[in-house]
C-alpha cells in the first residue's frame, strides 16, 4: 500500500479533548489532510505533563477525597516506566480528528436507536478524551510516543468519586455487546467499520475496565485500519485512564505496563507515600 500516514502534529497544549474538564473541546477538529504536522499555535498538545487545579469540592457529606495539584502530577507514569521506545508526545496524531470525530451511521441501529446513541457517546467520549466524564478534584495529563509503531499514548490521573466511577466502569461493560460492531461516517464522508471488544487488564486497583476499539476503513481514499486501546482503573475516589494505539496498531504490553506502573504511584499518593523511583 503506497501512501503517506497521517503523521503527529506538533502542539503546545494538549488535545482540547485531554482538557475537557477544564476547557471545551475545539469544534474545528482536523481532518487530517495534508503531512507533516501542524504548527504549534494551532495543535492543541503539549509535550509535558499538565496539571489541572483541583476544583472546590462539595460542601455534602460525599465530597471526595481531593488529590492536590502536585499529588496528581506525582501520579503520572513516565517514558521510562513504558520502555526505551516510548519518549514524550511531540503532538496529536491526524487521525485523532480524522477518525475519531465521527457520527454514527443510524442505519446500524434501526432496532435498537438507544444503542446507536451509546455508541456515539464512545466515540465522542474517544475524541474528546474524557470517556470518565469530569473530574471533581485535581487532574493531570501527560503523553507519549512510540517510535516503534507510531503508536500514541495520553494517560490522565483524576479524582472524580467512587459512585461516579463505579457508574462509569458499568457503562463502559455494556459497551462491547452494545457497540460490537457498527458503522462510522467522518466529515469528509469516509465510512469506518467500527468493533469494540473487551480487553484484559491485570488485576490492580480497586475496579477496571479495558476495552479495544478498531475502525477499519479509508482515510483521505487509501484504506487504513486505527486500533485503539482503552483502560481505566479506579483507586478509592479517584482513577487513572488512558488511550494507547495508531494507524500500525497498538501494543497491550505497553497498556499492562502503564496500568500496573500508573495503579502503583497512584495507590502511593493516596497513602500519603512517595512513589517508588521509576526505572529507567
Amino acid at each position: 500500500m503506497s501512501m503517506n500516514r497521517p503523521s503527529c502534529l506538533l502542539a503546545s497544549a494538549l488535545t482540547a479533548g485531554m482538557l475537557l474538564s477544564t476547557a471545551a473541546c475545539s469544534d474545528d477538529g482536523g481532518d487530517g489532510s495534508g503531512s507533516g504536522r501542524t504548527d504549534v499555535s494551532a495543535s492543541p498538545v503539549s509535550a509535558s505533563p499538565v496539571a489541572e487545579e483541583p476544583r472546590a469540592a462539595s460542601s455534602s457529606p460525599s465530597a471526595v477525597r481531593t488529590l492536590t495539584k502536585d499529588e496528581a502530577h506525582t501520579a503520572l507514569i513516565t517514558n521510562s516506566d513504558l520502555g526505551s521506545q516510548w519518549s514524550e508526545s511531540k503532538g496529536v496524531a491526524t487521525w485523532h480528528d480524522a477518525l475519531l470525530k465521527s457520527t454514527v451511521d443510524p442505519a446500524d441501529f434501526i432496532t435498537d436507536k438507544a444503542n446507536a446513541t451509546q455508541c456515539q457517546k464512545l466515540l465522542d467520549g474517544l475524541y474528546t478524551e474524557d470517556l470518565l466524564g469530569e473530574p471533581k478534584g485535581a487532574s493531570a495529563v501527560t503523553g507519549f510516543d512510540d517510535s516503534d509503531n507510531d503508536a500514541q499514548m495520553r494517560y490522565e490521573v483524576g479524582a472524580y468519586g467512587k459512585t461516579a466511577l463505579d457508574d462509569k466502569l458499568k457503562w463502559l461493560k455494556t459497551l462491547p455487546d452494545a457497540c460490537d460492531e457498527f458503522t462510522a461516517v467522518n466529515g469528509k464522508g469516509d465510512r469506518q467499520t467500527v468493533q469494540v471488544i473487551s480487553t484484559d487488564l491485570p488485576d490492580v486497583g480497586d475496579a477496571r475496565q479495558g476495552l479495544r476499539v478498531t475502525m477499519n476503513g479509508e482515510l483521505e481514499g487509501d484504506p487504513e485500519t486505527l486500533t485503539l486501546d482503552f483502560a481505566t482503573v479506579r483507586v478509592g475516589d479517584s482513577a487513572l485512564s488512558l488511550t494507547n494505539g495508531g494507524l500500525d496498531g497498538t501494543e497491550h504490553d505497553s497498556t499492562e505496563q502503564a496500568v500496573e506502573a500508573g495503579t502503583k504511584r497512584l495507590q502511593d499518593v493516596l497513602a500519603g507515600k512517595s512513589p517508588a523511583p521509576t526505572q529507567g
